[in-house]
């Protein structure tokens, strides 16, 4: 499988939905089967863009392109921070930011969503989250041993100032379970007033291994790199409910 990853320039709401037609159009042309956008990538933190046209312009780039998956990041829809997977003109999953990230007050933009999300294309199925998601290796977790994810997807909008960061919780998260890992952020932000340098985009193989990329975005996932894990985090796990907190004394 090939894996489009966007370095998205976030500008007006206009620009952007003419330019991800335009790169998805490139992405396929470049063999992509998978084409991911990050978090936001339409209207930033604080734009607006009408939820009925975001979905009539991605309907219309998969329905052109119908034998590709579109991760098409997320954007703000019924008060919630939504990305949508497309696929031949509809919708076929979509996933509501759980982990809302406190500094940035996140909470006064979008409520939290409820429920964890995979999707299946091309013979695997794939976890979604949503950039503060991957500090939390619960989901991760959860994806993998209740949804039998072979990857994890996650689109961000996170600083480069904390590059250092992103990419860690990503190998991390591509160690403990064995799994693919894909992150996608938006390269930058040129909103009057919004103005941000984003994080870099990075793949791990499930033994951790980042993915190299001849492009700067096309990144091949080869079934042989899964060969030969340590570690079977899934057929070795046990489930213990019982913590218990000895106290020494003073």
């Amino acid at each position: 499988m090939k894996a489009y990853l966007s370095r998205f320039v976030c500008l007006d709401v206009e620009s952007n939905l003419r330019r991800t037609a335009e790169e998805a159009a490139a992405a396929v042309a470049a063999g992509a089967d998978l084409v991911v956008f990050p978090e936001a990538f339409l209207h930033g933190y604080t734009g607006v863009a009408d939820p009925g046209a975001v979905r009539a312009a991605f309907a219309a780039i998969s329905a052109a392109r119908p034998a590709v998956a579109f991760a098409l990041g997320s954007f703000t829809e019924e008060r919630r921070n939504r990305m949508t997977v497309w696929r031949g003109g509809r919708e076929v999953a979509r996933y509501d930011k759980v982990h809302l990230f406190a500094p940035n007050r996140e909470e006064a933009l979008w409520d939290p969503g409820d429920r964890y999300v995979a999707v299946r294309f091309a013979g695997a199925t794939f976890g979604l989250l949503t950039c503060n998601d991957v500090r939390f290796p619960e989901q991760a977790r959860a994806l993998r041993l209740t949804a039998h994810c072979d990857a994890l997807l996650v689109v961000a909008w996170w600083p480069w100032r904390r590059d250092h960061l992103w990419r860690a919780l990503l190998q991390a998260r591509a160690i403990e379970n064995g799994v693919w890992v894909i992150g996608c952020c938006v390269a930058a932000c040129e909103h009057a007033g919004e103005r941000f340098a984003g994080a870099g985009n990075y793949v791990f193989d499930p033994h951790g291994e980042p993915v190299a990329t001849g492009d700067d975005r096309t990144y091949v996932l080869d079934p042989a790199r899964t060969a030969g894990l340590l570690v079977d985090t899934v057929a070795t796990y046990r489930e213990v409910g019982d913590v218990r907190v000895f106290d020494s004394g003073s």
